[in-house]
């Protein structure tokens, strides 16, 4: 087994700077009303190093520290990292790593249960893009990835194979909920929190008839001008 105490020194210090930023990122989650009880998972890849920390599974969010954020390997496998050898990674991690393995632009994996996103997961419908907000953020629809039952990496050979076509950061897993990605943690804890807010205004505009959707030309340049020109430029 790998051990944290023998990694080179910049990697350990890598690895203590990703698990007090996952630590921090996951009190977003419940902050944002995306996850009850123990529920839901930030990761992230340890910038040089073929690892990714995670939530453990099953603590609760006001339990949550930068000393009990585990790191694992490519693979899924828990290091020894110093946290105890019983507290496990979260039973999403081996999606999380498969979707590490097979997309290596990303550097960021989110998952919640968050309300409106989960409900349209749950009747297996994606969320058109008819809000201006989604051209910005996802390029389009959110789309609906296929049911898979959590403990293998078959959830996350979905989100790669539903999302490799599709600029959306986020899919929403077939009876699940919402998995997200990001160059980094942020931007996937951003992506969770905007799908959630997206779902939610979408099913309040289908309550109220039927939503117009955007052209796809304006969604093209919407898109565009959010990732390229909105925002401050360093």
């Amino acid at each position: 087994m790998i051990k944290l105490s023998e990694l080179p020194k910049d990697v350990q210090e890598a690895v203590a700077a990703t698990r007090l930023k996952v630590a921090e990122l996951h009190a977003e989650l419940p902050a944002n009303g995306l996850v009850v009880w123990t529920a839901g998972n930030v990761s992230e890849r340890v910038p040089g190093a073929d690892l990714f920390v995670i939530k453990p599974s099953g603590v609760r969010y006001d339990e949550l520290s930068a000393d009990v954020m585990v790191v694992c390997t490519m693979d899924g496998e828990k290091i020894e990292d110093g946290t105890p050898d019983h507290l496990s990674p979260s039973s999403d991690t081996a999606a999380h790593a498969y979707v590490y393995r097979h997309m290596p632009e990303v550097g960021g994996v989110v998952h919640t249960h968050s309300t409106y996103a989960t409900a349209f997961a749950a009747v297996h419908r994606p969320i058109p893009c008819v809000l201006t907000m989604m051209g910005d953020e996802f390029g389009g629809e959110i789309p609906v990835g296929p049911f898979a039952i959590i403990g293998d990496d078959s959830i996350g050979r979905g989100i790669v194979e539903t999302l490799k076509d599709s600029r959306s950061p986020a899919v929403l897993m077939a009876n699940h909920g919402p998995f997200t990605i990001g160059r980094d943690a942020v931007a996937a804890v951003k992506a969770a929190v905007m799908v959630e807010e997206v779902a939610r205004t979408v099913a309040a505009a289908q309550s109220l008839g039927d939503p117009v959707p955007i052209e796809q030309r304006h969604i093209d340049s919407l898109y565009d001008r959010y990732q390229n020109v909105y925002g401050q430029k360093s």
